[in-house]
């Protein structure tokens, strides 16, 4: 059988969805309601594609040159996630170069927005989801607008950017990319207050929360999307032997 050639990271990726399933059938969620994103940022164009012909759609990257590089050598059909934090004048390089981007984690700020909502409009293609980025560690490090913010910006998305489609918030977690369960709880709150104040359903509403190290934790406490880079693909640069 060729499935004992599998490739590592299509091993890796098994193994993972095998947690993923183990950590909703603690939280009483169905797995249907996690998705997972296998963040390949530095890893080659092959390894991707192996875990494609594996039957795996959702991608993620962190560069935009790199994304933009990388997804003309592989299938249409991938659903691109473009994650972490956009710089505004990148924003139409990103839209035009990749016509399969599914969804922006995150914007941070209206002038992001603003930028996506126009490289979008000018291309004709269906409305881009995005996700508000929240800084629910306090770092001055990282991206994203303060939780009391979140309100205001998903607002701003949802009513002045005909183009995008607000779908929910994300965050990145602590400065080693570990998170706490306070971080997820304040994520869950943003989305409390912004699903009441602009009368969206919860179901519309997604949280991108947890990482290799965590995402365990954050299926248990309600995340609908998980961002895995290392335990699938092995560590940046040099592959764990």
């Amino acid at each position: 059988m060729a499935r004992a050639a599998e490739s590592a990271a299509v091993q890796a990726l098994r193994n993972v969805m095998q947690r993923v399933q183990q950590a909703s059938d603690r939280a009483n969620r169905p797995v249907s309601q996690v998705r997972v994103v296998a963040v390949s940022k530095t890893k080659p164009v092959a390894v991707l594609q192996e875990v494609y012909d594996a039957g795996y759609r959702h991608f993620g990257e962190n560069y935009v040159q790199e994304l933009i590089d990388k997804a003309p050598q592989l299938p249409e059909d991938i659903k691109w996630h473009f994650i972490g934090h956009l710089q505004s004048n990148k924003a139409k390089a990103l839209v035009t170069g990749v016509p399969n981007l599914y969804m922006v984690e995150g914007v941070d700020s209206q002038k992001v927005a603003n930028h996506l909502d126009r490289a979008v409009s000018g291309l004709g293609r269906q409305p881009l989801k995005v996700l508000v980025q929240v800084n629910t560690s306090g770092e001055e490090s990282k991206s994203g607008v303060e939780p009391s913010e979140c309100v205001e910006l998903a607002k701003h998305v949802k009513e002045e950017c005909p183009n995008l489609q607000f779908s929910g918030f994300m965050t990145i977690g602590m400065l080693d990319y570990t998170s706490t369960p306070e971080n997820f709880k304040t994520l869950a709150n943003c989305r409390e207050r912004v699903c009441k104040e602009l009368d969206i359903s919860v179901e519309e509403c997604e949280l991108s929360m947890g990482m290799s190290g965590d995402f365990e934790l954050a299926i248990e406490m309600g995340s609908t999307n998980v961002r895995i880079g290392s335990t699938i693909f092995g560590a940046r640069e040099y592959p764990k032997k």
